[in-house]
């Protein structure tokens, strides 16, 4: 029996049983939810690659991150350098100070993702007209964000039509979350100002939250442009209750209200075709670096045995 038969004879079900299917799944269960890098489609049984994945695979992302990670090791090793020393004569603190040093780049992160997803559900909770977390609201070191963040839908008269609404395209092979679509006259306003062009005063602009860095100084990078652009060029977006629409169109400047404890600033970013044909090459350099590079460099090659018969 050939092993074609075998592996057919394995994969038949036992006479008399039926195999058990998963029962197709109903409401906001057909979300698609990110998972090892991917979103996938139980519906249509779609594999979509994360866009920040693609990101930190194919663009700078990973090499400023890396950057980051290092100078804060660097600092904080100087800010401590009397314990370092003294750590380093005792062989039994050397390697818990030692752990502890390398983590601080983990520890930091941690820290930022634990406040960027506070931000965001303070900001979703708003959106939805639901009560913010108990919890959050009485956090003294999420009260300034809460505050900033209410002043800027204040001041700008921002109305928001979706917050944390996963969307993506089937025909580049992707798919996010993105922060929120919002009108605001205002913003519009002072856009038209600033590209020097009319932008209509009822225009959908996408819009995205960052929390790190500092005011005027750093904290959104172009990686953002990047990102908005394929959330703008996405071709399906799931509602909450699991059904989907096509895409909303939004103008081809979004913005990033980069909010932190001493404030927030609103930050125009370009989203247009021109920046989403670059995420197409970014998302092509993700593909090298997950894919293709690594088969194309082989094992060492063994000198092959030389016999009379091809040696004459």
């Amino acid at each position: 029996m050939t092993d074609t038969a075998l592996a057919g004879a394995s994969a038949a079900p036992a006479a008399g049983r039926r195999r058990k299917t998963a029962p197709a799944p109903t409401g906001p269960d057909r979300i698609p939810k990110p998972s090892q890098g991917w979103y996938r489609d139980k519906v249509t049984g779609d594999k979509l690659r994360r866009v920040t994945t693609i990101l930190a695979q194919g663009s700078t992302k990973g090499d400023v991150l890396a950057l980051w990670a290092a100078n804060l090791v660097a600092e904080t090793a100087f800010a401590h350098l009397p314990q370092l020393v003294a750590a380093s004569r005792h062989p039994e603190t050397r390697t818990e100070v030692y752990d502890w040093l390398r983590r601080v780049p983990l520890r930091k992160k941690d820290e930022r993702a634990d406040i960027g997803s506070a931000v965001h559900s303070i900001i979703e909770a708003h959106v939805l007209g639901e009560p913010i977390p108990a919890e959050l609201v009485d956090d003294p070191e999420m009260a300034p964000y809460l505050a900033h963040f209410l002043r800027f839908v204040e001041e700008w008269q921002v109305t928001f039509e979706a917050s944390e609404m996963v969307v993506g395209s089937r025909t580049a092979g992707y798919a996010g979350t993105l922060d929120y679509l919002l009108r605001s006259r205002l913003i519009t306003a002072a856009l038209s100002e600033y590209l020097g062009t009319e932008v209509p005063a009822d225009a959908l602009l996408m819009g995205d939250t960052k929390t790190g860095g500092e005011l005027d100084v750093k904290g959104v990078y172009p990686e953002a442009s990047l990102q908005m652009s394929a959330y703008r060029k996405a071709e399906v977006a799931w509602l909450r209750d699991g059904s989907t629409v096509p895409m909303p169109a939004t103008y081809s400047t979004g913005v990033v209200l980069h909010l932190r404890p001493e404030g927030y600033r609103l930050i125009p970013v370009a989203c247009g075709d021109d920046v989403f044909a670059a995420f197409r090459i970014v998302q092509q350099a993700a593909d090298w670096v997950s894919g293709l590079s690594k088969t194309v460099v082989g094992q060492a090659l063994a000198l092959p045995a030389i016999t009379e018969e091809r040696a004459a």
